[in-house]
């Protein structure tokens, strides 16, 4: 994580967003170390539950799910509140990718998965967002929204007006919600 001593947070965020009312905050990350802890629950969810088989960067400790992109995206974070003596707990990660960062990585990790081509003209103010999960004891809905949230914050103060990414669906019922995913997207949403 190289860049990282010279990375800020999103242009022009000068406050980090929190959840008002309820017993975690969102922030930006901004050590190597909480990266590193929001990849380790990338990998429990993504690896754990659901299966993943990852192929991550030389170097990669053992348990985290990283590839070349994390060093270009910033990472919000959703952390429950310390209590007494007991240390907060990161509970949901979100990677986000802005343009110019994305041009730096040489894309977006979106187009390794999809042709983004005809999204050319949405570019400049085009956001990628990925690797989201919450800890399995927290899927209440809260830490969603507050991580939703901090991303319309972002968006709003630097003028983003599209957001992209990939999402994984789990495979465990033989693919069936898989399908039912598909078919509703694309009588729904295909573009």
């Amino acid at each position: 994580m190289e860049t990282l001593s010279r990375r800020t947070a999103p242009a022009a965020s000068t406050a980090t967003p929190r959840a008002r009312t309820a017993p975690f905050e969102v922030r930006w990350a901004r050590t190597h170390e909480e990266i590193r802890a929001a990849q380790r629950l990338r990998y429990r969810v993504f690896v754990g539950e659901l299966g993943a088989r990852l192929s991550v960067p030389r170097g990669t400790p053992e348990g985290h799910d990283a590839d070349r992109y994390d060093d270009f995206c910033e990472h919000l974070i959703v952390r429950t509140l310390p209590e007494g003596l007991q240390d907060g707990q990161d509970i949901g990660p979100y990677r986000v990718l802005l343009p110019d960062a994305a041009r730096r990585a040489g894309g977006y990790y979106s187009e390794t998965e999809f042709d983004l081509s005809p999204l050319a003209p949405l570019r400049a103010s085009m956001v990628e967002l990925g690797r989201s999960c919450v800890h399995p004891a927290w899927r209440s809905g809260g830490v969603i929204l507050a991580l939703w949230g901090a991303l319309g914050e972002l968006m709003q103060r630097n003028g983003m007006r599209t957001m992209v990414g990939c999402a994984s669906v789990g495979m465990h019922d033989g693919g069936h919600y898989a399908a039912s995913v598909y078919r509703s997207l694309s009588r729904l949403h295909l573009a």
